[in-house]
């Protein structure tokens, strides 16, 4: 998950979940002391990864285990203060019912007319059909064999989400794309869900 927050003209604050695949190519675009990244991850394996990293440097970034889906969130980021939060397959990984908590986390650290960037597994993806029986542990919430879990999401389900969060939609798109692997001989129909969600100027 990627947050981004002005600290001037064109400053960047973050906050992701990963092992700094969004985190490390901003810092390397923006080579500036206005940009500060916050990262975090429930996985304190993730975070000791990133802090690890050669670009990893504290008056730029800060990486810290968080689960954003937690009853009274904490976070040790201003609250109001991002410009702009990514969600780059991340609802995806939480229990459906912890879902909505999760949204109304973050749009706390959302400053009015900030933005939520969303990308997510779509309904009827190629890796909703291989689950084989036995995985499916509700309706589209599905066990992968690691014990990590996955949702399979309608344009429907996230504007709710989002709209009942008290965000305004910009965008919600289905990506439908064909990938081929030519020396497998294979075709792989990828759906994903593509999202954008303002907090009004007049939230409070």
């Amino acid at each position: 998950m990627l947050g981004i927050r002005s600290l001037g003209s064109s400053g960047i604050n973050a906050e992701y979940g990963g092992v700094g695949n969004t985190i490390f190519p901003i810092l390397e675009h923006c080579q500036n002391n206005s940009v500060f990244v916050y990262g975090c991850d429930f996985s304190s394996t993730a975070i000791d990864i990133v802090q690890s990293h050669d670009m990893y440097d504290t008056e730029r970034c800060s990486a810290f285990v968080c689960d954003i889906s937690a009853e009274n969130l904490n976070m040790p980021v201003e609250e109001k203060s991002l410009d702009v939060i990514t969600m780059i397959f991340v609802l995806s990984a939480l229990n459906p019912d912890n879902m909505a908590r999760c949204i109304a986390n973050l749009v706390r650290y959302l400053k009015p007319g900030g933005h939520i960037l969303f990308r997510d597994y779509g309904r009827y993806d190629l890796a909703q059909l291989r689950f084989k029986n036995g995985r499916c542990l509700s309706d589209n919430f599905y066990a992968r064999g690691d014990g990590t879990k996955v949702y399979f999401f309608t344009q429907e389900e996230v504007d709710k989400l989002f709209c009942d969060a008290g965000l305004e939609k910009v965008q919600n798109i289905v990506d439908r794309r064909l990938q081929v692997n030519r020396a497998r001989k294979l075709k792989m129909y990828r759906v994903w869900i593509q999202c954008k969600y303002m907090k009004p100027y007049l939230s409070v």
